[in-house]
């Protein structure tokens, strides 16, 4: 016979609250105060629309205090078809968040037949992210990014949170993390709203690279290493990847223009 425990609802956050505890990751009594600096950190991520939907892009580069923690962290992550979610903070609660949210509407969906609508994705998170603040008055921040297509209004849609849960929905652009203010000065000057694919990929290369110049903790373009920026675009068709040879093309165009002089766009 099936095991079944107290929670009948559909959410798989909650179930594992009530029945399975110690299931549930927690960072909310980490030992020793502050471990903020202790910890590897996800740093810069960005995502704006477009006119087909979305775009979320973020660096590899992870780091801890001011040694390179890794040079290979994915920072962005599709949470179902229509739905991505872009960390930074500390790394460790950041990715498991973003795998519990996947699991959640995953199990959302199965239980109740259809899938959440967008906005709900978001409260989840915004939910999830309130559950950290004692983490993260310690030092273990988690600060994403969600973006995604709605389906029911046949547009992107993005929103940026605070350590409390507060969730903004932004209209145009957002980054957050180390290099978000350099990232977010350099879409102010690249970013339309009716960029094709190609021009969507240029402008968050462009932004992470111009990040990656002035902050050190935002990892751009290894060519050496052939590590690349991840750069995730979500439309009514739902969830695809820029390819290698896309962020290669958008990067040597950047270069390119800087060496010229040539116009942003």
């Amino acid at each position: 016979m099936l095991f079944r425990g107290t929670y009948q609802g559909s959410s798989f956050y909650e179930l594992l609250q009530c029945d399975y505890g110690q299931l549930l990751p927690s960072f909310s009594t980490p030992a020793g105060g502050d471990v903020g600096a202790r910890v590897p950190h996800g740093t810069t991520v960005l995502a704006f629309r477009t006119s087909a939907g979305v775009v979320v892009a973020g660096d590899r580069l992870a780091t801890e205090g001011h040694r390179v923690a890794s040079r290979d962290v994915e920072k962005v992550f599709a949470t179902d078809e229509y739905s991505l979610m872009a960390i930074s903070g500390a790394a460790g609660p950041c990715i498991e968040m973003a795998r519990i949210l996947s699991v959640e509407l995953e199990h959302y969906e199965k239980i109740e037949g259809e899938p959440l609508v967008l906005d709900g994705k978001a409260n989840k998170l915004s939910q999830m992210i309130r559950q950290n603040l004692p983490a993260a008055m310690q030092g273990l921040v988690v600060v994403p990014l969600f973006a995604g297509y709605d389906t029911r209004r046949k547009t992107g849609r993005l929103w940026k949170f605070d350590i409390t849960g507060g969730r903004y929905e932004e209209t145009e652009f957002e980054a957050t993390g180390s290099g978000g203010l350099y990232a977010r000065e350099s879409l102010k000057k690249s970013w339309r709203a009716d960029l094709d694919r190609e021009g969507a990929v240029k402008a968050a290369i462009r932004a992470l690279t111009d990040a990656a110049d002035e902050d050190r903790a935002t990892g751009g373009v290894d060519l050496a290493r052939r590590i690349f920026p991840l750069v995730k675009l979500c439309t009514e068709e739902g969830m695809s990847d820029a390819g290698e040879d896309e962020i290669v093309s958008a990067y040597e165009a950047v270069l390119a223009e800087r060496s010229s002089g040539g116009a942003t766009r």
